[in-house]
């Protein structure tokens, strides 16, 4: 296997130390990725070397030789906390004044220690009252793309791979996002608006685990490929099952239920990691 080690910073002596534990040589990729070549690593020394590299704020992946970019065609990304840094629910209920409750219960669900639909129901019913032109402020003064987004979905497009966007969040972020990005396809929960407010409920089926797993399904199979070609990111609980069935699962910033499931994780660098680690 391949060890590819990435960090926003340069530190010789760890990435040295890391190499040692591997058994390999270490050559340098660009100036923030790195690859030990033909490397065996036991479940023990694994654990050393997870260890090792979050200590040193480097993030770390195995991958087999040879294995590329090309070997997929879609990318499917969870919206919040994952393709951009907030949590859209969260700081739509900021302008209501109820971000830490509302917040706590967005906690709870991505630990997967509440059950998402729950979750949602009882966070969109304490936005019930509040002007639909704060998901504008929201989108306008807060929405920020994650570190690398852009570098990512560039040489992704350029490879002819398709996206999609598939969130528990809500369509009104997910259309403006789809097309300031140019992304092929999205799927998120509809906020009920009557006479300019917000309602306290969404419209229609909600977008939980198992949907979005249907949706990365369908997805491939209207694009005639297995799901072993897609990429899969997210960072909660509800992206678990979708993740579960791509060809390489990528936990972003991830709680810790998720980065242990998934294929890689990236917790320090941006989500254009994963093109070093598909050899780009």
């Amino acid at each position: 296997m391949n060890l590819i080690l990435q960090s926003l910073h340069q530190d010789p002596v760890a990435l040295h130390n890391i190499a040692h534990l591997a058994g390999g040589q270490i050559v340098a990729l660009s100036q923030t990725a790195w690859r030990c070549e033909g490397v065996e690593i036991s479940a023990s020394r694994a654990v050393e070397i997870d260890t090792a590299c979050h200590a040193a704020g480097i993030d770390y992946a195995l991958v087999p030789p040879g294995r590329q970019l090309s070997d997929f065609k879609l990318l499917a990304m969870d919206m919040d906390s994952t393709l951009i840094t907030i949590e859209c629910i969260d700081e739509i209920a900021d302008m209501q004044g109820l971000k830490p409750q509302v917040s706590a219960i967005t906690e709870a669900a991505m630990r997967g220690e509440l059950e998402f639909n729950e979750s949602l129901i009882r966070r969109v019913a304490l936005l019930k009252g509040l002007d639909a032109s704060a998901l504008q402020r929201v989108y306008d003064e807060r929405l920020q793309l994650s570190l690398g987004a852009e570098k990512m979905l560039a040489a992704v497009q350029a490879a002819g791979i398709k996206t999609l966007l598939v969130s528990g969040g809500f369509t009104f972020f997910t259309d403006r996002i789809k097309k300031r990005l140019g992304l092929d396809a999205t799927h998120a929960n509809e906020l009920e608006i009557v006479d300019g407010k917000l309602t306290g409920k969404v419209i229609g089926e909600i977008v939980n685990a198992d949907v979005k797993q249907r949706t990365v399904e369908r997805l491939c199979a209207e694009m005639g490929i297995a799901p072993e070609e897609a990429i899969v990111m997210g960072d909660g609980a509800n992206d678990l099952k979708m993740m579960s069935i791509a060809g390489l699962s990528v936990a972003f910033r991830a709680k810790p239920v998720v980065r242990a499931q998934a294929s890689v994780a990236l917790n320090f660098v941006g989500l254009d990691g994963i093109l070093s680690i598909l050899g780009q």
